[in-house]
């Protein structure tokens, strides 16, 4: 499963217990996009502390790197659909490997073939 930026994000905030657990128990499964590391650690108001925290989990995850056939799959993501350079590239990624992804924003996937999606929501509900 590819963890998409939002899930990184709320994963450390305090309330967020059940994302945690739900991750501690799929933690062999776990994967991030290089986009994700460049969204996250690149928010320029971090602060120093969640720069180590952001830094320490991203040295302790697999990271799926934009190979030749993400950039080529993100590609014909965007030609058939207005989304976003960075989650066509997690989009692509989770295509490529097959692999699900967690997110909070499933809208932002909407209608691209294929995908397989984790909510937030349906982890929180259950």
């Amino acid at each position: 499963m590819i963890l998409d930026s939002n899930i990184i994000i709320y994963s450390v905030m305090p309330d967020s217990f059940k994302i945690r657990d739900f991750l501690k128990n799929a933690e062999s499964e776990l994967h991030v996009s290089a986009i994700s590391k460049i969204e996250v650690l690149g928010y320029h108001k971090l602060t120093t502390e969640e720069k180590l925290l952001f830094e320490s989990f991203f040295n302790s995850i697999s990271i799926i790197q934009v190979t030749n056939a993400v950039i080529d799959r993100a590609i014909e993501i965007r030609q058939k659909r207005n989304v976003s350079l960075g989650d066509s590239i997690i989009a692509a990624s989770a295509l490529v490997n097959h692999k699900k992804i967690f997110t909070n924003n499933e809208d932002d996937f909407y209608g691209i073939s294929g995908i397989e999606i984790i909510t937030m929501k349906s982890i929180l509900s259950s």
